[in-house]
């Protein structure tokens, strides 16, 4: 029926009329351009199809009403416009029972999609064509794969049992036979025969929002997202994404170990010269301190020195004082001694004359004589009595 109603239009197609011009021959004539040239209907009609302007008079010469004041006017054939979209009509009722029949609607197809409709209506749409026709797409899945194995088998087998060996070699060749040797010993799970459909926008949405996550929580490399993008497999691009992932946080934990280790012989480092800081404090204390010892010691014996010598210097005075004082008292003492030796010889003398007077007394008297002298024990103004026995 789409057949036959195509057929119909191209009849009409062919049988419609192009738009025309009427041209009224009397309007022309009461026309005069002012330049000396003729306006006649062939001149009326280039300047019409060039520039689209028609020169008229509403007027005639004897200033009457001029009924053909627009001399030339299109002429649009109607002829075959209604029945053209009937048969229009008639073309889109018969898709439209196609698309209902098979499953493919302009959601999937994107002949006619409805502007104002949401994405997630659109999605359902081809969501629901595609289960529609998916037992079409299976079936011609397993087609090509059973194509796939069967020749897989048929190349292994004329290898290994059919006589048209030497034919198989002359065709593809000595060495791509030799490679296609392998295969006899190979089972028919060994040849790995998968069919994996590009994947469609939806599976590839969420694969970009895997990346995204996985770069926004800085767990794979920049690189990584576009050789993610480059892969046409979904399986394989969310394996390679795990692999990047697990290689990713490896080396972040790998650097963070490294850091950590650096970070802790740093403050080694740190510690061991602070140490060696505080220990040269502590020597510089230290030898501060014994400055500061020697410098008290050095006052020290610089003061017993001044001591010593002030007290050497007194004790010489001393001395002399001493030396003096004793040849003083030695004087005194000699002089004393040498009085006493004159009072006692002078005693000795007076206690001779007093004997010889007392023995001249006994012999011319009868009482004894008192010998002891009065008022003599005072030398000088010396007190004898110091001059005890010791």
């Amino acid at each position: 029926m789409i057949q036959l109603t195509h057929l119909k239009l191209q009849q009409v197609m062919s049988r419609m009329t192009p738009d025309g011009v009427y041209l009224d021959a009397d309007g022309l004539a009461e026309i005069d351009l002012g330049n000396g040239t003729n306006y006649n209907p062939q001149e009326a009609l280039n300047m019409f199809f060039q520039t689209g302007s028609v020169i008229g008079r509403s007027f005639t010469s004897e200033g009457d009403m001029n009924p053909g004041k627009i001399p030339i006017q299109e002429i649009t054939s109607g002829a075959g416009g209604g029945k053209l979209q009937a048969l229009i009509g008639n073309y889109n009722y018969y898709l439209q029972m196609i698309r209902d029949v098979t499953g493919l609607n302009e959601a999937r197809d994107a002949a006619n999609p409805d502007p104002k409709s949401l994405v997630g209506v659109q999605k359902m749409a081809a969501a629901n064509s595609n289960t529609a026709t998916r037992h079409i797409l299976q079936g011609g899945l397993f087609l090509t794969s059973e194509v796939a194995e069967c020749l897989s088998l048929r190349i292994s087998d004329i290898i290994e049992y059919s006589p048209t060996k030497d034919a198989f070699v002359q065709a593809i060749g000595a060495h791509n036979v030799a490679t296609l040797t392998e295969m006899a010993d190979l089972h028919l799970y060994d040849f790995g025969i998968f069919i994996e459909l590009t994947p469609d926008e939806e599976e590839r949405a969420m694969l970009e929002n895997n990346i995204q996550v996985a770069l926004g929580q800085q767990n794979i490399e920049l690189e990584d997202a576009i050789d993610l993008r480059e892969i046409k497999n979904i399986k394989l691009a969310n394996q390679l994404l795990k692999i990047r992932r697990k290689k990713k946080m490896a080396r972040d934990q790998k650097i963070q170990q490294e850091n950590m280790q650096a970070q802790a012989q740093a403050n080694i480092q740190q510690q061991q010269a602070s140490a060696e800081l505080e220990m040269q404090k502590q020597q510089q204390v230290a030898q501060t301190a014994i400055s500061i010892e020697e410098a008290k010691s050095r006052f020290e014996i610089e003061k017993l020195n001044q001591e010593a010598q002030v007290k050497r210097q007194l004790m010489e005075q001393e001395f002399q004082y001493n030396m003096q004082l004793k040849g003083i008292e030695t004087d005194q003492r000699s002089q004393v001694e040498k009085e006493k030796e004159d009072r006692k010889d002078n005693r000795t003398k007076i206690q001779a004359t007093q004997q010889s007077e007392m023995i001249e007394q006994r012999k011319g008297s009868t009482g004894p004589k008192n010998f002891e002298s009065s008022g003599n024990d005072v030398l000088g103004g010396i007190d004898m009595s110091d001059f005890g026995p010791r």
